[in-house]
């Protein structure tokens, strides 16, 4: 074989390389987000260091907030197995723990954002959709007695997906039906779902006369939590797993998952082909506002057992830079999830211990997301070539489209 031949195999056999997250290679899809987490990080720890803060004692005090003290679970293991005195086990795993319970309605609020880019559509709906999932889970809870687990867990996880599908094919139908753009339509039904949650909250579904909350939720309605008090480690997270694999296997393994995928591409081209637009935008809200619902539910039959008002810590309105972190696939949001799951539950302990304003995690957030809308920005930064992507996520159309 001549010199020539053995190249041009080589150069066709690296353009078929396996594709990753969003196309492309999976180092490809992984770098940009790795380097804009960690230019994040170090931004963050420069605006520390300018106001006076030590960012390593910063840091540190966030990753033992987020994961714990290895020397503190290796001294709960040995008591455990010494004496069989679980409890100092219990408090040495417990900020490992509270990061994935916080990192649970991530994952879902996350895909829900995530399939809806991969139709081209931009759910800003989330928010709105995790409150009306959230009330209609905990009226299920707490109005039907005398269930066994077996069918009230399900029925009360049902009716909060069924809730947030019901919140998400309006605007769907809406943007399918008569070409009203689905951001204003789903940022309107967020307030109207605001608005009707301080009404019920306030009256058909208050518990008591002095503060806005339901009930709480019967226990055979309650996500089965794993481990004694005070960790609140549930059934939730795992469920959040199981909906990512689905997502996926959706997306790509389905032929609707293609025509989906494909509407979001070109929805001319997909039109063309005799795919049913219409369809596809109100089968991809309804199941983005399913997820969005799951969200809600899986923290108030997991972790909090009843709703109140300033229910959610925004999970919706983060959904959207989740599934800009993660590529809009499932892994890439299960691992943004995370990642912010673990950042949110590490910034109480270094606020308490080092003495870091809370916020400073916000300003975090944002730099990867501004690094990740602007992949330019890390590229020539980091000197790194612009990458050939095979398959790109359309977030967005132009009005009326």
């Amino acid at each position: 074989m001549s010199k020539t031949a053995s190249s041009k195999e080589t150069k066709e056999k690296k353009e078929t390389a396996p594709t990753g997250i969003g196309g492309g290679s999976i180092r490809d899809a992984l770098l940009v987000p790795t380097l804009a987490v960690i230019t994040g990080l170090i931004i963050g720890g420069i605006v520390m260091l300018v106001s006076g803060s030590n960012p390593i004692q910063a840091y540190g005090a966030l990753f033992a907030g987020s994961f714990g003290s290895p020397s503190a679970i290796l001294s709960g293991l040995q008591a455990y197995f010494a004496t069989g005195d679980n409890t100092l086990l219990i408090k040495s795993i417990y900020p490992f723990t509270e990061s994935l319970v916080t990192a649970t309605p991530y994952i879902f609020a996350g895909l829900a954002a995530a399939i809806g880019f991969r139709a081209g559509l931009f759910n800003i709906g989330a928010e709105g959709q995790f409150f009306i999932g959230a009330l209609c889970s905990a009226f299920i809870g707490y109005s039907i007695k005398d269930l066994p687990m077996i069918i009230h867990l399900p029925l009360a996880l049902l009716g909060g997906a069924l809730g947030g599908a019901i919140w998400g094919m309006i605007p769907g139908y809406l943007k399918a039906r008569f070409g009203a753009h689905e951001v204003v339509n789903t940022i309107m039904m967020n307030w109207i779902a605001f608005r009707l949650s301080d009404w019920l909250l306030k009256g058909p579904m208050q518990a008591s006369n002095f503060r806005p909350v339901t009930p709480n939720v019967f226990a055979s309605a309650e996500l089965p939590r794993f481990f004694e008090a005070p960790l609140r480690f549930n059934l939730g997270f795992f469920l959040a797993l199981l909906a990512a694999y689905l997502v996926y296997w959706f997306l790509f393994k389905t032929t609707l998952g293609f025509e989906v995928r494909s509407v979001g591409a070109n929805p001319d081209a997909a039109k063309y082909a005799g795919m049913n637009i219409i369809k596809n935008f109100v089968l991809v809200m309804s199941l983005s506002g399913a997820l969005a619902g799951l969200a809600g539910t899986a923290q108030v039959l997991g972790v909090d057992h009843w709703v109140g008002q300033g229910f959610s810590a925004g999970y919706g309105f983060d959904a959207i830079a989740l599934a800009l972190l993660g590529k809009s696939h499932p892994v890439g949001v299960v691992l943004s999830a995370l990642l912010f799951g673990f950042l949110r539950s590490g910034a109480t302990n270094m606020q308490s211990v080092a003495g870091i304003p809370i916020d400073i995690i916000s300003i975090i957030q944002g730099l990867v997301i501004v690094f990740i809308a602007a992949p330019a920005i890390i590229r020539w930064f980091y000197r790194i070539k612009s990458l050939k992507i095979d398959e790109q996520t359309v977030l967005t159309r132009g009005w009326g489209k």
